[in-house]
């Protein structure tokens, strides 16, 4: 398989398993090729070739789902990646929330070996600077419990756990707000106008939009 090839192949595997992740919808063409910002017909052959190589499945309702070696091979990819942003990060220096991108380059070398090395150098961290769970050598992923700041109680305050959009430039946005893993908020009021959310974060008022809120996860303080 070309290097091209590949790359493309691993970016549908991991979107495919960040989609089927969400459980909003069905995973289809359509919303694969929405999340992947592509044209439905390229998908759609893309993924023809996939499922002729058991990796992915596709049902008579036309979902499109991993298989047992797809899943494994996404968390794979998803574990080179999340890795890549904590050595970026602690290493190297970089803001956490501007090492998406150069973790989605790193993520395609195709290296199990420096991988392994990768992660004991860097002390086998849980989770990435984002707060998502790191997938062991075995695939192995933890998965805490969570909710939507969108959908959050009024007058409760959550802790930030991780974000379902981890884009630099949406990070960079939350980073203005200062409003990171860890950082406690307060969930004032809820607009049933717009889907908009009014928090509270270090002592200071914030209008969310309804997508900003519904890419901010949350857990109980």
């Amino acid at each position: 398989m070309s290097h091209f090839s590949r790359l493309y192949e691993e970016n549908y595997l991991k979107a495919i398993y960040k989609l089927e992740q969400r459980r909003v919808g069905k995973v289809n063409n359509i919303a694969l090729a929405r999340y992947l910002d592509l044209n439905p017909a390229s998908v759609l052959e893309m993924v023809r070739k996939m499922a002729e190589k058991t990796l992915v499945q596709l049902n008579p309702d036309k979902t499109i789902a991993l298989t047992d070696e797809g899943t494994r091979l996404a968390l794979s990819i998803i574990r080179r990646h999340r890795l890549w942003e904590v050595f970026l990060v602690e290493k190297l220096g970089y803001p956490w929330n501007a090492v998406h991108h150069l973790a989605e380059q790193l993520e395609h070398i195709d290296s199990d070996d420096l991988v392994d090395r990768l992660e004991s150098y860097l002390g086998f961290p849980a989770v990435d600077p984002h707060g998502d769970p790191i997938p062991d050598k075995a695939g192995h992923m933890a998965t805490p419990e969570s909710l939507s700041l969108s959908v959050a109680t009024e007058g409760a305050t959550y802790i930030v756990r991780s974000f379902a959009d981890t884009d630099d430039a949406f990070l960079d946005y939350l980073g203005r707000l200062q409003i990171r893993p860890g950082t406690r908020v307060t969930v004032v009021e809820h607009q049933e106008y717009d889907g908009s959310c009014q928090v509270e974060v270090n002592g200071t008022a914030l209008q969310l939009s309804e997508k900003v809120a519904g890419n901010i996860l949350v857990a109980g303080a």
